[in-house]
């Protein structure tokens, strides 16, 4: 029998996205299709570079060939192309997600920058906004602190670059060590020009660290864009996780949809390979399966994290083998895939 691009057609839109729970066909992830006698060349563009389930998907695209008569060596390749949110009103911005926790102190910038260098070592465009107006850190955090900001013959904001990642903070565009005393128009007016105001260029994704409470940044940057999503980060006890509670309050009255939830500081792992729970057990699992909310990852203290931030340099570049880098370049996976899955959600209904 000889082997048509039907056949193989079928068999791949017998294979799902584990994540959009649609078969690849109907996706539209089938880039490219060849048949060279019993050869079978197949390229699926995944819908993010930072793809958590990539090698979920190669395994069932290789049984799904296998059982097709005919077919004898299969050659498959990975692309990669982030789609727009539908929603999306920044310009060339594909997806704006928010990282909050409502409350300081439990590593929410750390986490920030992590997420951006790792979804920027993936392959992804991806720009960080420290929207923390009183306690900018993102600056220190990807070593440019001390660097002024540039802006170009239409006085546009030309953001600073390191380690892949586009930055903007407030840091870089004051005096070292200012303390600012602004009220809710002047942040309003700042946040305007930070965002609106920027040559972001073309971006998948760009990664809005904000600053603790819920208070005029948060509801500010919610009128300003329509975002793809809010993180939520907190740590496992439970004074954190009633003002994560109450960041994820603020995001559904404002219609921010929620991507899910990082627990920071989940465990210390001893010598022994066990693990001790300093700040408690399980409390971010619990607070995700009560709000119906996907638990994006568990990140365990380690000292090369905290020295990481002082550094200049995110853990997941600095030291990629690290328990926590390790557990932050799969959050940074997951919180990708999430936001394919708002994308799609977004589409219009046919």
């Amino acid at each position: 029998m000889e082997l048509t691009e039907r056949a193989v057609m079928d068999a791949l839109a017998t294979v799902l996205d584990p994540e959009l729970q649609q078969d690849l066909v109907s996706l539209g992830m089938i880039e490219r299709l060849a048949i060279d006698g019993d050869r079978v060349v197949v390229r699926v563009q995944l819908t993010t570079p930072a793809c958590p389930m990539k090698a979920k998907i190669e395994s069932d695209v290789r049984a799904a060939l296998a059982g097709v008569p005919g077919v004898g060596e299969v050659e498959l390749s990975f692309g990669a192309q982030v789609r727009a949110s539908a929603t999306a009103n920044l310009p060339g911005v594909k997806h704006v997600i928010a990282v909050g926790s409502g409350k300081g102190g439990v590593g929410k910038s750390t986490i920030a920058a992590n997420l951006a260098a790792g979804l920027a070592l993936d392959g992804a465009d991806v720009g960080l906004l420290d929207a923390d107006i009183y306690g900018p850190s993102q600056a220190r955090m990807f070593s440019v602190e001390g660097r002024r900001l540039m802006a170009d013959e239409q006085k546009r904001i030309l953001p600073l670059k390191n380690y892949g990642v586009r930055i903007l903070s407030i840091a870089n565009l004051v005096e070292d060590g200012q303390a600012l005393t602004w009220r809710g128009p002047i942040l309003h007016g700042t946040l305007t020009q930070m965002l609106q105001q920027t040559v972001w260029g073309e971006l998948d994704y760009l990664i809005v660290d904000l600053p603790p409470g819920t208070g005029d940044v948060q509801l500010s940057l919610a009128q300003l864009v329509n975002l793809t999503g809010m993180v939520l980060v907190t740590t496992p006890q439970d004074v954190a996780l009633l003002d994560v509670k109450r960041a994820a309050t603020m995001a559904r009255k404002t219609h921010v949809p929620l991507l899910g939830v990082i627990e920071n500081m989940s465990y210390y792992a001893l010598p022994d390979g066990s693990k001790d729970f300093l700040f408690g057990e399980g409390g971010a699992r619990a607070f995700a399966e009560q709000e119906d909310l996907p638990l994006l990852g568990e990140i365990p203290i380690t000292r090369r994290l905290r020295e990481s931030g002082d550094a200049g340099v995110p853990l997941v570049i600095s030291d990629p083998d690290d328990f926590s880098a390790l557990a932050l370049r799969e959050t940074a996976r997951r919180v990708a895939g999430q936001v394919s899955i708002q994308a799609l959600q977004t589409l219009p209904m046919a």
